[in-house]
């Protein structure tokens, strides 16, 4: 074949992959969870020497699916509840093979207009739905680990601006001292963005939670000049909140900046059946939070939310002879990328295509059928850690050691699969319902087959 012909034939290969990719979604709910031992071995066909020659583009995707579909974890299917990642809704997945088919850098408003506009609406949708205020800038990253980074890097230009200090053009050295007060129980996230923006993972002063996770707002230190304090929407292992009005309080007593991690917990929002879980969540000063958690898009989608955009724009805009003048918002400008896929188009596509009461039940759903899960394994006479307040159950069989043979039964086992934590001391099989398409039949699914893992390696009390 011809060096050219690599790259030609679109309408042929785009056809195949949706019929391979249509194939793999039908039967995913039907395989194991994690991939079989043979399937791991099959990744050994990729093994081969860099070609020499351009080859039939067909065969290089059937390789793809061969060796790699049955490799993956089923993330996408009914009954994984690690990390709390959500499964792609098809409207999320078709609108994303659109968006690629477009290649848009949604960097600036003249590099792609359809991004910019879709910016907008879901912009305005977004802060409508979590019911923030007016003002509030919404901006694309990578995922929550990021949204962290740049709230808190905006948030630390703005209270040393106040006291004077230029961060952008000084930097840090000799700069005013700031104060980050955080939970004992604060996503490791937000330690890996404190220290990638300078302001040292070990500096933080940690404020004792309650037994939920919860920062006890009562023990909040009496602290001076600029401050940071990061609350929690839905402890990572609890899923519980932080109490918002009290630290909001506090805050505003200091003049502190508020910054909240809800990389789950914040679509709470959504739901009215949880506003007494996160009142005075929208006083906060910014947020953090994943699309590709609960919204169920694609990988990967994080969304910062600031009440000031110009807080953004002071941290992040760039400057180049070439870029032209502004014209509306501007990605890059408020974000740490410069070039940035458009992910507000699958945001856009499922807000649009579930509207306000279809985000509120896909919450609804996942918390109801958390606690499903929960009641059925306090039953079967496992062990119930938490308050099940969200999507996340804590489970324990009768000491650490068989709590970590339940997991790795369960694990193999395939049905569903759960993750290993450390609570309060004790490891833990931490369950996160997040998925779209999860229902009642799966969580009975998963409660009996966990029931009879721990059954099998004689980890059950009894009836609780």
């Amino acid at each position: 074949m011809s060096d050219s012909s690599a790259w030609t034939g679109h309408g042929e290969l785009l056809a195949e992959a949706a019929r391979r990719a249509g194939r793999y979604l039908d039967g995913v709910d039907r395989r194991p969870v994690a991939p079989t031992p043979d399937a791991l071995a099959a990744l050994d066909r990729f093994d081969e020497p860099l070609p020499e020659h351009p080859s039939d583009p067909l065969t290089t995707l059937s390789l793809l699916d061969e060796a790699g579909s049955a490799a993956t974890v089923a993330t996408t299917g009914p009954r994984y509840f690690g990390f709390v990642t959500g499964g792609t809704l098809p409207i999320a997945l078709a609108s994303a093979w659109l968006g690629a088919a477009w290649d848009q850098n949604a960097a600036l408003p003249v590099m792609s207009p359809v991004a910019a506009r879709l910016h907008e609406i879901t912009r305005s949708w977004l802060v409508q739905l979590f019911g923030l205020p007016g003002g509030t800038e919404v901006a694309f990253v990578t995922g929550a680990t990021m949204a962290n980074a740049t709230a808190l890097a905006a948030a630390r230009d703005h209270q040393l601006a106040r006291a004077g200090w230029d961060v952008q053009g000084q930097g840090l050295r000799g700069s005013p001292e700031l104060t980050v007060v955080a939970g004992d129980k604060a996503h490791s996230t937000v330690s890996k963005a404190l220290g990638l923006i300078g302001l040292g993972r070990d500096r933080v002063l940690r404020v004792p939670v309650d037994g939920q996770g919860r920062l006890r707002a009562d023990l909040l230190p009496n602290v001076h000049g600029p401050v940071i304090v990061c609350a929690q929407a839905g402890e990572v292992n609890t899923g519980a909140f932080d109490q918002f009005p009290q630290i909001v309080s506090w805050a505003r007593e200091r003049d502190a900046w508020v910054h909240v991690d809800g990389a789950f917990g914040l679509w709470a929002l959504a739901d009215p059946t949880r506003q007494h879980l996160v009142r005075g969540l929208a006083d906060a000063d910014s947020w953090a939070t994943d699309a590709h958690k609960w919204l169920n898009v694609s990988y990967d989608s994080g969304i910062v939310l600031l009440r000031d955009a110009e807080d953004l724009r002071r941290t992040f805009a760039s400057v180049a002879g070439y870029l032209p003048p502004t014209n509306g918002f501007e990605a890059m400008h408020h974000t740490p990328q410069s070039s940035q896929r458009a992910r507000q188009i699958e945001v856009w596509a499922v807000l649009r295509s579930l509207g306000r009461t279809g985000i509120a039940a896909l919450v609804a759903d996942a918390c109801r059928r958390a606690c499903r899960i929960g009641a059925g394994l306090a039953q079967a006479g496992l062990e119930v850690l938490n308050d099940v307040v969200l999507n996340q159950v804590l489970v324990a069989a009768d000491g650490d050691e068989a709590t970590n043979r339940l997991i790795a039964a369960v694990q193999a086992e395939g049905t569903c699969w759960c993750g290993p934590t450390n609570w309060n001391g004790r490891v833990a099989m931490r369950i996160s319902v997040s998925g779209w398409n999860t229902t009642d039949e799966d969580a009975d699914r998963s409660i009996e087959a966990i029931r009879r893992c721990a059954e099998q390696i004689g980890a059950l009390r009894g009836p609780g």
